[in-house]
């Protein structure tokens, strides 16, 4: 009987687990969660503060989703170390074992190595998945620790504690256009008195969108009530001020650092595992290291728009590589050759999709309110920007991560709209039966 650990309680987790028990109904399985919190969509933490959801509605499954799947759940632990190296029986202690139903004391033959919990309880597994997601980045300002109402936006807890930080007439800034901060400035902005976002980057959303699409969308959001300093940072805080690098200075009464964020590569990389921005994983998800996978936030995995491996912090990545390392955990055959960077999201009620890569040939139509951009090269659809459209952008996502030939389907028409009409008859009742 096999010996699960999961460190980590996020998507990537939950996917993982489900994995195993597709494969394996029986063997234990431990989770190790540095949050207090079951499994909640980390997205919806800016809803909470919008009053668009509740605690409740957060959970990504129900309350006895561990309780099903055969999971101890230990919550509020901290995994220091990991050892992928058998241990002589005195080193595993019987907390440990009780922990997650495992063998006696003694009995070490069958574990392929442990994890050590900040409280020095060391718990052995046959196989580890590492889903420890990523933390904020927060660069070294000067005199930062000045600033007394300061806070991060990553967890339920960062939501929890800026939420009491709040008041009607609060001036809050927030370091950082990219997702994170973004949507933290949507969640708040009916709470307080103004927000003003900064960023180093001359746009919004840099890492996904270009600067035609970017300005549109920073518009919307300025008619929204949001206030931008962008190509600027700050240089330094004195309480209650930022003193920008441009010689603006920021009054503000709450500060938000949402800069980015970092793979925790920590446990792998001191363990001797390869790492780069994070844990290289193969296609199945396993590391470099013997009977250890990674998953979700924190793994570097391969990216078939770009045909090499990278961090792709999104939410569905996180659940399919999870599932993909918790089959292959448990004796299964799995792999996940087809992950693309893709993103939707939305703000105000103006939605942006993007998937893949922007290079090759451009198709486009756009008006005062919207943009839509194909990106074609040898004869696939490598990427796409839609803003303000109302597309099927599943279709377009399958056909590059399916590298569709465009020479197979009638992409004159599937270039003016997303639509099952662009594909023979054939093809639609393989790909769209079920579907439509």
């Amino acid at each position: 009987m096999e010996q699960y650990i999961i460190i980590g309680n996020g998507v990537a987790t939950v996917g993982c687990i489900e994995g195993i028990r597709s494969v394996d109904k029986e063997s234990p399985i431990t989770v190790i969660s540095g949050e207090n919190h079951k499994v909640y969509g980390r997205p919806l933490i800016s809803y909470y503060l919008e009053g668009r959801t509740d605690l409740e509605k957060m959970k990504y499954r129900p309350d006895d989703f561990y309780d099903k799947n055969g999971v101890t759940l230990l919550l509020g632990k901290k995994a220091v170390s990991v050892s992928p190296s058998e241990h002589s029986a005195g080193k595993t202690s019987e907390a440990g074992c009780a922990a997650i139903g495992g063998t006696p004391q003694g009995s070490t033959s069958a574990t392929a190595g442990t994890v050590t919990l900040g409280d020095g309880t060391e718990l052995p597994y046959t196989k580890l998945c590492v889903a420890t997601g990523s933390s904020p980045f927060v660069p070294p300002f000067e005199n930062l620790e000045s600033v007394k109402e300061k806070y991060t936006f990553m967890t339920l807890d960062d939501s929890l504690a800026l939420e009491k930080a709040l008041f009607p007439e609060a001036k809050v800034l927030i370091v950082g256009a990219g997702l994170i901060g973004l949507k933290c400035a949507e969640g708040i902005i009916d709470r307080v008195a103004s927000v003003t976002i900064c960023d180093l980057a001359d746009r919004v959303l840099s890492s996904i969108l270009d600067t035609e699409c970017a300005a549109l969308m920073q518009r919307h959001l300025e008619k929204n009530g949001m206030n931008f300093l962008l190509g600027d940072s700050v240089s330094r805080f004195e309480t209650n001020k930022a003193f920008m690098k441009s010689g603006k200075e920021v009054d503000f009464d709450v500060l938000v650092l949402a800069v980015g964020v970092r793979a925790n590569i920590g446990l792998v990389k001191d363990a001797g595992g390869e790492t780069d921005r994070g844990i290289v994983v193969d296609d199945d998800m396993s590391t470099s290291l013997p009977e250890i996978y990674a998953a979700g936030d924190c793994a570097q995995g391969p990216d078939l728009s770009i045909g090499a491996r990278r961090v792709l912090a999104i939410l569905p990545n996180a659940y399919m590589q999870g599932h993909t390392a918790g089959v292959n955990m448990a004796g299964g055959d799995a792999s996940l050759k087809n992950a693309i960077p893709m993103n939707s999201i939305g703000f105000f009620g103006l939605h942006a999709m993007t998937a893949g890569s922007y290079e090759g040939e451009l198709y486009e139509e756009k008006t005062e309110d919207s943009i839509k951009r194909l990106f074609t090269k040898d004869d696939v659809l490598k990427g796409y920007i839609l803003i303000g459209r109302n597309e099927r952008a599943g279709i377009y996502t399958s056909m590059i991560r399916e590298k569709t030939p465009l020479s197979s389907v009638n992409f004159d028409i599937l270039k003016k709209a997303a639509t099952t009409v662009g594909f023979d008859a054939a093809a639609r009742k393989k790909k769209f039966a079920s579907r439509v």
